[in-house]
C-alpha cells in the first residue's frame, strides 16, 4: 500500500469525492484507511452507567484505499506515488511533478 499515515489525501470516489484530509489509520490487512472528517456515520451509544443519557457520536468509518489518492504538494491536485533511489534511500516522489512526498 503506498498510502501511509500523516499523507494528505483527496477522496476520488464515493459520498465524499473531491474532500481532503489527513490519513489517521492504515489497515494494511484489509487495504482500508481512516481519513480525518471523512466518511463520517452516526453510531448511537447506549448509557454506561445508571442516570446517565446515551448519545449519538459521529465516526470516521474505513474506507478502501482505492477511493483515495495522495495530493501532489507542487500542485495540490491528485497524484500516484513512484519510488526513487536519492543518496542510497528509496523516497516516494509524486508521479506528476516529481517532487518527494
Amino acid at each position: 500500500m503506498k498510502i501511509k499515515k500523516n499523507d494528505n489525501v483527496i477522496i476520488i470516489s464515493g459520498k465524499d469525492k473531491g474532500k481532503e484530509g489527513k490519513v489517521l489509520f492504515t489497515f494494511k490487512d484489509t487495504d482500508k484507511v481512516i481519513v480525518e472528517g471523512i466518511n463520517t456515520v452516526k453510531k448511537h451509544v447506549k448509557s454506561q452507567q445508571r442516570g446517565q443519557a446515551g448519545e449519538v457520536v459521529e465516526k470516521a468509518m474505513p474506507m478502501h484505499v482505492s477511493n483515495v489518492a495522495l495530493i501532489d504538494p507542487k500542485t495540490k491536485k491528485a497524484t500516484r506515488v513512484g519510488y526513487e533511489m536519492k543518496d542510497g534511500k528509496k523516497v516516494r516522489i509524486a508521479k506528476k511533478s516529481g517532487q518527494p512526498v
